[in-house]
């Protein structure tokens, strides 16, 4: 019997049907009597990634202080300082104060969100935050379940808002690989025969901010605008380099990995495909696909 892995990566390209394989992964595991923690994209208390975290240098913090002086009390009460560095959880801050969370200080903290920061510091703070995660997990008891945040936001950060090369890219991620080998990791990857039905569906799905949203970023910075990509069609464009590069980086790990079919949308099949992920990871000797 093999190790159980302490942490489980759910991957895939945008409407692929991440989200819904890792709430089957949580299911899954739990009716195995397994400790399982799911933690999915957005999630504020995630463990081993930021959302809508700014970090900033003591003295970028006293200008932030200087510039908007009548929040200073406001700003020094809810700072986090650790590793010579000031965190600020702005996010948590707009949800716990609503409308009384000034837009304006708001915008201010934003420019220094983690994922907003010059890519080379960005990895440093997100490998850094990885490390920490693995040594309290591997101490630890159960299985952290990850929505999209080991390939995908390396890939987002880099290729889609920087348009770096993907020897840089395939670093950030092997990086993270190799920081969390000490939990046996085991990525489970959704693919999609067909790109352009999975994304216009999740276009139909979803609000039309996100897809606005969605196509702004992924046409007006980095790759889709080095290649001057726009509208719907420009999105797709980027979002088969994306595939192609995503299957390189797949390709090149060695930690567990196997690949789950999602082209039918059919949860009931997506469960059996995980279940037998599962068993093979828990019970029986790994055999990477």
């Amino acid at each position: 019997m093999t190790t159980i892995p302490k942490l489980i990566l759910i991957e895939g390209l945008p409407g692929s049907g991440k989200t819904t394989a890792a709430g089957l992964v949580h299911e899954l595991l739990t009716s195995m009597d397994i400790d399982a923690r799911l933690y999915t994209e957005g999630n504020l208390e995630h463990p081993a990634d930021y959302d809508g975290v700014a970090c900033f240098e003591e003295h970028e913090f006293a200008e932030l202080l200087c510039s908007y002086d009548e929040y200073r009390d406001f700003l020094n009460e809810h700072i986090i300082r650790q590793d010579g560095r000031c965190f600020l959880e702005y996010r948590k801050l707009q949800q716990e104060y609503g409308p009384e969370f000034p837009d304006e200080l708001l915008q201010a903290i934003f420019q220094k969100d983690i994922y907003e920061l010059p890519l080379e510091d960005n990895r440093k703070l997100i490998t850094e935050r990885w490390r920490k995660f693995t040594a309290n997990a591997a101490a630890g008891q159960g299985t952290f379940i990850f929505d999209c945040c080991f390939i995908q936001n390396p890939v987002t950060v880099g290729m889609i808002k920087y348009g770096a090369d993907k020897e840089t890219v395939t670093g950030y991620v092997t990086e993270l690989a190799a920081t969390i080998e000490p939990l046996n990791p085991l990525l489970i990857y959704i693919t999609q025969h067909e790109l352009d039905h999975s994304f216009k569906k999740a276009v139909r799905e979803r609000p039309v901010e996100w897809s606005q949203g969605f196509i702004e970023y992924y046409t007006n910075q980095g790759y889709g605008a080095q290649h001057q990509y726009s509208g719907l069609a420009g999105t797709l464009q980027v979002l088969k380099a994306r595939q192609e590069l995503e299957a390189d980086i797949y390709s090149s790990l060695t930690i567990a990995k196997h690949k789950a079919d999602n082209s039918a949308f059919d949860n009931e099949g997506l469960k059996q495909r995980i279940a037998g992920i599962l068993e093979t990871c828990f019970n029986t000797e790994r055999q990477p696909d």
